[in-house]
């Protein structure tokens, strides 16, 4: 069973969009080795060859539902659920043609995107009983930023801003150009008043600016453990403080202990690494 709800995943036309990159950039004119199979019925499953997160079963689904309508498609797990080596996924039963057309793009959604969601499950875990949130950044697979974030949110982690659109976010090359934090942060809520305003401070006194503000958020950049406490009773509760920029696991844990609201975190969606899965045609393997 999995922890949580499985989050709402992006809009239909988004999946749609994505998948038929996919499918286009793979088998462009045809699928010239399917064309020698006989095109009869067949049922395949996935298999997770390592333990992990599963994240991705939109894109999945709509791979095999773009080249064969009719396929049946009856997942085993939810999404966000942790599986074990050799869990059985899913399985299919659908035309053979269209079963091996789509089951390159569909594992490349599926395991790159439960990679995603793995990695982020493990940090979550690391800030476990704090009230430290993981949130992803915009380093993302370009054209795969909505995915990518589904996948944290699968995860457990929360979602930074989407893109350049929906947040204010000052740092030092805005605030330099403006003259102050003070200029910046009035012009940000003068021009977007309905955004979100994040401030990234890289010293005490900058912060205490940052505070005067108002702001939504404030990006504490390069403090030392020592400064981030005094960070946290300066801000006393009253606006979220968020560390970024290569936090490894141990400083996972320190930053927890300290009690920092978010850690943001690039690696979830830039240093990918898929999860191993595997589709086989025919029945799955007897349960044990």
């Amino acid at each position: 069973m999995a922890s949580r709800p499985p989050p709402s995943p992006p809009p239909a036309e988004t999946v749609a969009a994505d998948v038929a990159r996919a499918l286009a950039e793979d088998l462009g004119p045809g699928d010239a080795t399917a064309e020698l199979l006989p095109d009869r019925p067949a049922i395949a499953h996935v298999i997770a060859r390592e333990p992990g997160v599963i994240a991705g079963r939109p894109w999945f689904d709509a791979c095999f539902r773009s080249l064969d309508p009719g396929v049946e498609i009856h997942w085993r797990v939810d999404e966000g659920q942790a599986v074990g080596a050799g869990a059985v996924l899913v399985e299919l039963s659908g035309r053979a043609r269209a079963l091996v057309s789509a089951e390159r793009p569909a594992l490349n959604f599926l395991q790159t995107l439960s990679g995603t969601a793995t990695a982020t499950a493990d940090c979550v875990a690391r800030v476990a009983g704090s009230r430290t949130r993981i949130l992803d950044t915009r380093k993302t697979l370009p054209g795969l930023r909505q995915a990518q974030k589904y996948a944290v949110r699968c995860g457990g982690g929360a979602n930074h801003r989407m893109g350049l659109y929906d947040a204010v976010m000052l740092k030092e090359n805005h605030i330099h150009a403006a003259g102050s934090i003070a200029a910046a942060a009035a012009a940000a809520r003068a021009r977007h008043p309905a955004l979100p305003l994040i401030i990234e401070v890289e010293t005490l006194d900058e912060l205490d600016q940052a505070l005067a503000t108002g702001c939504d958020r404030i990006l504490v950049d390069e403090f030392s453990d020592r400064d981030l406490r005094e960070a946290l009773r300066r801000a006393a509760g009253r606006i979220p403080l968020e560390v970024s920029g290569g936090v490894t696991a141990e400083r996972l844990t320190a930053l927890a202990a300290i009690g920092v609201d978010y850690v943001s975190i690039g690696a979830l969606t830039k240093h990918v690494r898929a999860l191993d899965l595997s589709l086989r045609f025919g029945p799955p393997p007897s349960d044990p």
